[in-house]
């Protein structure tokens, strides 16, 4: 239960801590620029789960 409430906390301080960054000009581009890479990244997880698919799905219409 102590580890649920800590955990709870961290979220909560996160959130904000993101908004108060959000409110500033800088801290506004550093969201943003960390935003893309969020995005980047799993855009990248998604086209490689995508061709995974394909991959199984052609294996399993050869056999």
């Amino acid at each position: 239960m102590k580890s649920l409430l800590w955990f709870l906390i961290g979220v909560i301080g996160g959130f904000v801590a993101a908004h108060f960054l959000n409110k500033d000009p800088r801290g506004h581009e550093v969201l943003a620029a960390v935003d893309d890479r969020i995005n980047e990244f799993t855009g990248i997880l998604a086209d490689a789960f995508r061709a995974q698919e394909s991959r199984l799905a052609q294996d399993s219409t050869a056999d």
